[in-house]
């Protein structure tokens, strides 16, 4: 019985990539770092507990309502019809069980952080649903992707703080940007499928050369906004030089996907976004402790 429920969790946190929540996770300790600079004095142990689970359960919710609102979809296009549901690994009412009692740990933890969080979560959900039926009525899904995880940062830091400040909303600004897009980068794929089925996307709406532009705009843009977030911030050199790196890892992973070539889109989209992530939160965090 043991190692059935074992197997069954395993192919829940399969379904919704959940080692991919280093994605969006160490965005979140960058607000949790920078409030405990502004406050001076460390976070507690509960807050930045709370502050993790919120992350998860708003991650581990989103994408389980989309595999569910998608199944049918997915079963239709070769590239993912071996994804959990379609393919029978996972059932409907299993993975609405995950996607109520996580969505359910998201509002617990912003009611255990402060009233302002916990008001702030249902106004999250809206946008986290509402993600998963973008793609049905606008191109723009993946603006809305950026705006949920670029929520991030800025409610770790309403979570310590209580208010809002100049630098923290560049910060969740340039997460906006850069997780927009890779999102586009990840939605070439899908291209000719998703025109047959009528679904919107940036790359169907404007081919890949296009797609191709917007997508350096958005990244050139998350570099300007993290510049933008150093004045006020109380950060450093140290910081800088992060964003010099992240800049150099982006143009990177420019060289790796390129237009009529999605060879190495795991390697950009997986690999390198992971990278970028960690090594902002790195020098943050250094920046603090050092300067």
């Amino acid at each position: 019985m043991a190692s059935v429920v074992s197997q069954k969790v395993r192919s829940l946190l399969e379904m919704i990539k959940f080692s991919h929540t280093i994605f969006a996770f160490p965005f979140a300790l960058i607000g949790v770092v920078m409030a405990a600079q502004a406050n001076g004095a460390l976070p507690g142990i509960g807050q930045v507990f709370w502050i993790c689970m919120a992350m998860i359960g708003a991650r581990s919710g989103a994408m389980g309502l989309n595999r569910l609102l998608d199944a049918h979809i997915d079963g239709l296009n070769p590239r993912t019809a071996d994804r959990h549901i379609p393919a029978g690994k996972v059932s409907r009412w299993e993975a609405w069980l995950l996607v109520l009692a996580a969505y359910g740990l998201l509002v617990l933890s912003a009611w255990m952080l402060n009233p302002l969080c916990f008001y702030l979560s249902f106004v999250a959900l809206f946008f986290l649903v509402l993600y998963s039926f973008a793609k049905r009525f606008t191109a723009y899904a993946h603006v809305i992707l950026g705006l949920c995880l670029g929520a991030a940062p800025v409610g770790a830091w309403i979570a310590l703080r209580g208010d809002i400040s100049w630098s923290i909303v560049m910060i969740g600004l340039a997460v906006l940007l850069w997780v927009a897009g890779f999102d586009v980068f990840y939605a070439l794929q899908d291209v000719e499928f998703d025109r047959e089925q009528g679904l919107h996307s940036i790359p169907v709406k404007l081919g890949e050369e296009g797609s191709f532009k917007l997508v350096r705009g958005f990244h050139i843009g998350m570099i300007v906004l993290l510049l933008l977030a150093f004045p006020g911030s109380g950060l450093g050199w140290i910081y800088l030089l992060g964003v010099a790196v992240v800049a150099a890892m982006l143009l990177y992973e420019h060289t790796l996907v390129k237009p009529g070539d999605l060879s190495k889109m795991d390697a950009a989209f997986f690999t390198m976004n992971g990278y970028i992530s960690v090594t902002l939160f790195v020098f943050v965090l250094l920046d603090v402790v050092i300067l």
